[in-house]
């Protein structure tokens, strides 16, 4: 069992990291580069959804790590549309109001709200996907990211310390005036007790199981949700995160001096909105 849940825990910590820095790398680049990106990450999707099918009849440890990886790449396709701007919202503007009111909440929301849409989308796909399947990693996988990033989402509402605005693109940089900075906001110690009591129940399930599909899968999902609180503490710890991911944003680093230059500027749409 020590061994099985170590690999799961291995497993888990390499995909976050990595993931993470190749879309940060992938978004870094020129932006004539996206429609390609894009295309390549949307056949990667369409693999990975045929595969999440076939796993969630799947009940065996690769079983486990199959749905957890297909689950990662659904993800991580919704990341990169939003990063990318391709799936944001109407709101594309900076915003100039007072705020921490209901203007200020309404406009962060319609900032974001096609992929909050797609999201949505992507989990009942996901349903419909293990139905009556003995496999259901995936979903419990992308529900832990859905759930951990509208968390963060709001806290980066309310306000925190670390709001990391230096992950954002150019082409995104109106995001940071729907975040907030400030030392500590309510929902934080409310998010992460929360969290913390799923975590403690998920490792209590861990600790009890016998076969090795729910050994594996329990570790997998256990150690996300963790990796998950982390990053909520990142938003109020004076850690200098980016530099985990130097290698990530290394491109957009090289594109901003680009910029200064006049070398492919990226095309900043705005939309005027009520």
């Amino acid at each position: 069992m020590t061994a099985a849940v170590g690999l799961a825990v291995g497993f888990a910590m390499l995909v976050w990291y990595f993931t993470t820095g190749i879309i940060l790398f992938l978004d870094g680049l020129p932006t004539h580069t996206f429609k390609r990106s894009m295309a390549g990450a949307s056949a990667i999707l369409v693999a990975a959804l045929i595969v999440l099918r076939s796993s969630a009849f799947d009940a065996s440890t690769s079983g486990a790590f199959a749905a957890f990886s297909t689950a990662i790449i659904v993800w991580g396709w919704l990341e990169m549309s939003f990063l990318m701007g391709f799936i944001t919202g109407p709101q594309r503007q900076p915003y100039f109001g007072v705020r921490g009111g209901w203007r200020h909440f309404r406009q962060a929301t319609r900032a974001i709200i096609y992929n909050e849409i797609g999201i949505l989308c992507a989990a009942a796909l996901l349903v419909l996907l293990t139905w009556h399947a003995p496999n259901h990693i995936a979903l419990w996988t992308f529900l832990v990211l859905w759930g951990m990033r509208l968390s963060a989402k709001l806290n980066l509402f309310f306000g925190v310390p670390n709001t990391g605005e230096q992950f954002l693109p150019e082409h995104l940089q109106y995001l940071k005036t729907y975040f907030n900075k400030r030392r500590l906001n309510l929902l934080f110690p409310v998010s992460i007790l929360a969290s913390t009591i799923a975590l403690v129940v998920l490792v209590q399930r861990l600790v009890a199981a016998e076969d090795a599909f729910r050994v594996t899968g329990l570790a997998l999902i256990s150690c996300l949700l963790a990796l998950a609180i982390l990053e909520h503490w990142f938003m109020v710890l004076p850690i200098p995160t980016e530099k985990l991911w130097n290698w990530g944003l290394r491109t957009t680093s090289s594109r901003a001096v680009g910029q200064t230059a006049g070398i492919d500027a990226p095309r900043i749409v705005v939309v005027k909105t009520p």
